[in-house]
């Protein structure tokens, strides 16, 4: 219950104005949302593209973060980053329930995954990569990732 009602009071807010770059596409319920990113500074890495996020709530949200993913489909690739694999999930501190606040919302994730974006300099895929998405079976938030390359 505590989920749904701030979930509702972040809709309403999200509905107004958010930051450049950050549409809200859909939000039909309180357990998944769709958002768009742009990378809006100048980095040619990620030039005229636009990412599709999939936020996922659990009833514990905020307590607990979201489970966020980049999706894939004709219109939105997954983009190159150091930090988000091929099949969409992200390494993000800010996700992981040890870098996770309550302070945090689905609009601080958008602008938290944008400034990721914006400061890269390498169009490279996490190392392991392949062997990562062929052989995890674990949900994205209950991955551990070890957090060691701020510089990216």
């Amino acid at each position: 219950m505590f989920a749904s009602r701030r979930l509702s009071k972040e809709l309403t807010k999200m509905q107004g104005q958010l930051p450049l770059g950050i549409t809200l596409v859909s939000a039909d319920n309180f357990e998944t949302w769709f958002v768009d990113i742009q990378v809006i500074d100048p980095n040619p890495l990620y030039a005229n593209e636009t990412y599709r996020l999939k936020f996922m709530f659990s009833q514990n949200y905020p307590i607990e973060p979201p489970e966020v993913v980049f999706v894939k489909d004709d219109a939105h690739p997954i983009p190159w980053h150091p930090h988000i694999y091929t099949n969409g999930i992200i390494c993000l501190d800010l996700l992981d329930r040890s870098g996770w606040s309550p302070v945090h919302n689905v609009e601080s994730v958008c602008v938290s995954l944008q400034s990721m974006l914006t400061s890269n300099t390498k169009k490279e895929r996490p190392p392991g990569d392949d062997n990562f998405v062929r052989y995890n079976r674990q949900r994205p938030r209950d991955l551990n990732f070890v957090f060691h390359d701020n510089q990216v």
